[in-house]
């Protein structure tokens, strides 16, 4: 890139976690150079891993860039047409219902608020959910039960404020580092930090107190905290007079089980000392902050969940001040935009409910006499109801329920069965557009304009650093396209997203007589103040002045202004036990990974601390069937099997595994986790159960394995049944596979891969079933491909690095070896992704004297640019310390 302070920055916001980190972005032809926007208020110019690759996402390999019918190239007036008459032609013949819109926290809020206006106001169905239903939507019934309305109290600067903070399934350091950072500034002040996650975490490893948690008794112990500050006399009976209804009623619900320290101790599977120690923290400290996230919502008792965290802090009056509040941290970067503009089928836009006088207020203020009356489908079950013909049409935008969602196979299947399926999106491959009858091109971030909600109600926007490519359009313009050939023109004329922002916030504040959410201080923004809006948290004045913090009067948006004190009962896992399946699997992000890799598998840098599906399991549990570190492994459950490589360590609880979710039909079909999740669901929120679901493990057992590394990425052979992963590299990419068939599977994958141009080295034992090839043309390295049935496989790091350089000559010699002529340099598993570090780095820095992260970081770099990596550092410093002590006494 030329001198980039010649190129003017555009300041944007970062489309991964609810963080919404402000970018500045220097944009030339199609590349980008990213740093962290230091005046943003949610990051201050910090970044994580994948915020600081940005820059390697933004090419135009693998986009859509025109529309198409089926495998036809087609203009947009045609796809439009077709989209508008089919989705017309099955609502007449099988009424509103019959169709669905599937929507996405990727989607800007001009985009989402176009979508719900188009499917409630003007089709007249409710039938419109988003992927935030499968991360957030606990958390939403939690906060309108608790408070009136979705409604999230608390603020970034109360995590600086915070003496204590609480992460209930939370694991901040991979999946908001930002925040986490912020945090771990406060610590040398004295912050404290506990963490309620079954698994070891980074977050946990680096706290003072870690509660290994037995599976769904989070509301065990949140029961029990609360009675235990009962007893202490710790809670705040003032408070609860003026402000808070139901605290009796929830008395008497802890009156129905025995909550001695001792009883939940031995319920949620906890050393008594450390519940203690727990409760006492939590009494002695009014400045607390609980942070809940994926490990609280997603679960068939969700709600309840956050039900008993908001009721601990409502009980000690721990709301609406500095340090004190229970705080719901989003997943994606507008997961909360989605919420305020009704892209949930439960809710209108505006946090209006489809009571009688809200239905008429939308539909006034729409001028929509078809308003839907009534909720629709849930994404569960609006992706059942399309396997079942009830659903005939549906729309996916910018998402991938393919692998995204519970009992996947079986998602795909009814997309498969569906009379009609478009899919807009920015990815021409996604296991999901696989599925689609329409294929849109929608821009990607760096090219989409509008704005976007974080965690903390912060109002950001997102701007355009680079032109529309091809004939991709905005998701806003797209549907009103559509919505203009269905004959609802004139109600999505909107000239631009400053248009379609400007009558949202009209909405939030028509006829407000008492909804939080307010937008009344941005309405009629001109087109300047929308491209210059600053970010600002709602409700917004009417001098446009942002609100940090909520109920700070004790006043909440209930009808007699009281906050109210749920009773929960804890009911344990939603599945029994099963002999068959006597393992607990749970399913998470990863840390430098995003979703299902459209965005973030682009980024080579980003595959180098988790390269390939994984497992995590307890020794002892592995043990016990024969899986071993590293070896490939059979994950079932009674809704199928993925495999994955087997990772032992003791920070997995017993008794329970892990997954990543990330992983799809382009990048490793065999590791897609998702499709062994039951689809149970919290009756109320309709949020799948994701850290749950009966399992058990079995070695896999191949008879042969091997990888190609090659320039361009292959997908797996049709036929065959293999485990294959593609992981991209700087210059090339890798693939991994094995099989458990004989020469003739084997062959059938040489020939599927082809060969190359070039000179041919290679080398063959029959007798041994081995066979190494490498094709060189000139003096660059094409592709290697080496296949064994026994044995190792030399390292890969070499050869693929050869693919960046001319191939030296005496490299030749040693090239079906697999290293280099010299001394093998072994770097280790890579922990500091950014500048690519690995282990036997840090190690090697620690026996030289290293004893903190910053010492790491100042011998190695390792930790110094997002720092999301810091934990795993710490984690390095202390296991190498404790080995040191260990021979020392021996």
């Amino acid at each position: 890139m030329a001198d980039g302070s010649l190129i003017p920055a555009v300041r944007t916001t970062c489309p991964y976690c609810g963080v919404g980190c402000g970018v500045s972005g220097r944009a030339e032809g199609r590349r980008l150079a990213v740093s962290g926007d230091v005046a943003h208020p949610a990051n201050e110019g910090r970044l994580c891993s994948k915020g600081s690759t940005l820059g390697a996402t933004v090419g135009l390999e693998g986009r859509l860039l025109s529309p198409m019918i089926g495998e036809r190239e087609v203009g947009w007036a045609e796809a439009t047409s077709l989209v508008a008459r089919r989705f017309a032609q099955t609502i007449a013949r099988h009424g509103p219902d019959s169709v669905a819109f599937y929507v996405s926290g990727q989607l800007l809020t001009e985009d989402y608020y176009a979508a719900n206006k188009l499917m409630k106001g003007f089709i007249g169905s409710g039938n419109i959910d988003t992927n935030s239903r499968l991360c957030m939507a606990s958390a939403v019934a939690a906060h309108k039960q608790a408070f009136g309305a979705d409604l999230v109290p608390g603020c970034y600067e109360d995590l600086d404020h915070a003496d204590l903070v609480v992460f209930s399934g939370h694991n901040a350091a991979w999946t908001h580092p930002v925040l986490f950072r912020r945090m771990e500034a406060q610590r040398a002040r004295g912050q404290r930090h506990v963490v309620i996650d079954p698994r070891r975490t980074d977050t946990a490893e680096v706290a003072d107190l870690h509660l290994p948690l037995a599976p769904q008794m989070d509301v065990r112990l949140w029961n029990g905290l609360l009675a235990d500050l009962i007893r202490r006399g710790a809670i705040d009976r003032s408070f609860i007079a003026e402000h808070v209804n139901g605290f009796a009623s929830v008395e008497a619900e802890l009156a129905q089980a025995d909550q001695s320290p001792a009883a939940v101790a031995a319920d949620c599977g906890l050393a008594l000392a450390d519940l203690q120690t727990f409760f006492a923290m939590f009494a002695e400290t009014p400045k607390t902050v609980s942070l809940f996230s994926m490990g609280a919502n997603q679960s068939a008792q969700g709600v309840s969940k956050g039900l008993a965290i908001l009721n601990a802090h409502l009980a000690t009056g721990r709301i609406g001040k500095p340090g004190a509040c229970p705080f719901s941290i989003t997943g994606q970067p507008n997961a909360m935009g989605g919420r305020e503009t009704g892209g949930m089928a439960n809710t209108l836009a505006g946090h209006m409910d489809f009571a009688p006088d809200d239905v008429a207020r939308v539909a006034r203020f729409w001028g929509a006499p078809k308003t839907s009356p009534k909720p629709g489908l849930k994404a569960v079950d609006m992706f059942e109801a399309v396997h079942d013909g009830r659903i005939k049409a549906i729309w996916v935008m910018a998402t991938n329920p393919a692998v995204s969602m519970p009992d996947a196979g079986r998602v795909r299947e009814a997309l498969a069965k569906c009379p009609f399926v478009v899919v807009s999106d920015c990815m021409a491959d996604t296991d999901t557009m696989a599925y689609a009858h329409v294929k849109l091109p929608a821009l990607a971030w760096g090219e989409k304009d509008g704005t976007v909600t974080n965690s903390e109600r912060r109002i950001s926007r997102q701007r355009a650093l680079f032109p529309a490519p091809g004939s991709a359009k905005a998701d806003w313009r797209i549907v009103a396209e559509v919505a203009d050939a269905m004959g609802f023109g004139d109600a999505f004329s909107w000239a631009s997203q400053a248009s379609v922002f400007r009558e949202w916030t009209r909405l939030t504040a028509f006829e407000n007589l008492g909804r939080t959410l307010n937008l009344s201080g941005l309405v009629g923004l001109s087109q300047a103040g929308y491209d210059e809006l600053e970010p600002v948290q709602w409700p917004v004045s009417a001098d446009r002045q942002g609100t940090p913090r909520l109920f700070t009067d004790g006043r909440f948006q209930t009808l007699d202004g009281r906050a109210n004190m749920m009773p929960v009962a804890s009911k344990g896992p939603a599945t029994a036990c099963d002999p068959a399946f006597p393992l607990s699997l749970n399913t998470g992000r990863i840390r430098d990974q995003w979703h299902t890799l459209t965005r973030t598998g682009l980024a080579a840098d980003l595959w180098r601390h988790a390269p390939e599906p994984f497992v995590e399991i307890h020794p002892e549990d592995a043990a016990a069937v024969g899986v071993t570190e590293g070896g490939l492994t059979r994950v079932q459950t009674v809704r199928g099997e993925a495999v994955a490589i087997a990772r032992l360590t003791d920070r997995q609880r017993r008794g329970g595994i892990f997954m990543p979710m990330h992983w799809t039909r382009a990048y490793g079909p065999s590791g897609r986790s998702n499709g062994l999740i039951a689809p149970n669901i919290d009756p109320t929120s309709g949020q799948p159960e994701f850290k749950h679901t009966p399992a058990r493990v079995r070695t896999y057992r191949e008879t042969w394995k091997g990888f190609l590394i090659d320039r361009k990425g292959f997908a797996p052979p049709p036929g065959l049944d293999l485990v294959w992963r593609r992981i991209p590299q700087t210059a090339c990419t890798l693939h991994e596979f094995a099989g458990r068939g004989d020469e003739d599977e084997r062959e059938v994958l040489r020939r599927w891969i082809g060969e190359p141009t070039g000179e041919l080295l290679s080398y063959g034992d029959p007798a041994t079933g081995a066979r190494r090839d490498a094709w060189i043309s000139g003096d660059r390295l094409e592709r290697v491909l080496f296949v064994a049935t026994g044995g190792a496989l030399p390292p890969r790091d070499w050869l693929a690095d050869l693919f960046e350089q001319d191939v030296p000559p005496t490299a030749r010699a040693t090239l079906l070896f697999g290293r280099p002529p010299g001394p093998v340099i072994d770097k280790g598993p890579t922990v500091c992704a950014c500048l690519k570090v690995g282990t036997r780095t840090i190690d090697d820095a620690v026996r030289g004297g290293a004893a903190t992260v910053e010492a790491i970081g100042a011998a190695t770099g390792a930790g110094t640019n997002c720092g999301s990596c810091r934990p795993e550092i710490a984690r390095r410093i202390a296991a190498l310390n404790t080995l040191k002590e260990t021979q020392d006494a021996a």
